[in-house]
């Protein structure tokens, strides 16, 4: 039986994510087949109001000023142990080259905290950052950098 909450948004996320049609289906059908796929019903529920968080918080952006625009992002502890220095390296990084703005990386970090496991991967980090773009109107071609780098990983892994 799959019982985390993370594979129950991967899965939505891989099979909802390119017709958007399909995804506006009703929550408790949606529930009916995670359940005969093998889910949990409380981390069926747990997921939901994940991606529904996710959903607030584009329309609670964050409001910088110019000054701190260039300010460097300083970790709480809390975020240090569920982030490791890689995962913090790697939101810099992709903030450097522009695929995240202060905004996404926010959002990416208030994500990550809202998952139930304490050990957050890099492949994890990937998918709720390809989650976030997914979710920000304007940011395709962010979004499709992304994809391109969590998707040739994934078949890399496959082969």
């Amino acid at each position: 039986m799959k019982e985390s909450m993370f594979d129950i948004l991967i899965y939505l996320f891989e099979n909802y994510m390119y017709d958007e049609s399909e995804f506006t289906q009703d929550r408790e059908e949606l529930k009916v087949e995670l359940e005969q796929v093998g889910f949990r019903n409380s981390e069926i529920g747990k997921a939901f109001d994940w991606l529904e968080d996710l959903a607030d918080l584009q329309f609670k952006p964050l409001q910088l000023s110019q000054d701190n625009q260039k300010a460097l992002r300083i970790y709480s502890e809390r975020e240090c142990e569920r982030l490791d220095t890689s995962s913090r390296g790697f939101l810099l990084f992709l903030e450097q080259v522009g695929v995240l703005d202060h905004n996404s990386r926010e959002m990416v970090i208030d994500r990550i905290m809202a998952l139930e496991s304490e050990d957050v991967d890099m492949d994890q980090l990937k998918w709720v950052i390809l989650m976030v773009l997914f979710n920000q109107p304007g940011r395709e071609e962010a979004f499709a950098w992304m994809e391109d780098m969590v998707l040739d990983e994934s078949a890399t892994v496959l082969h």
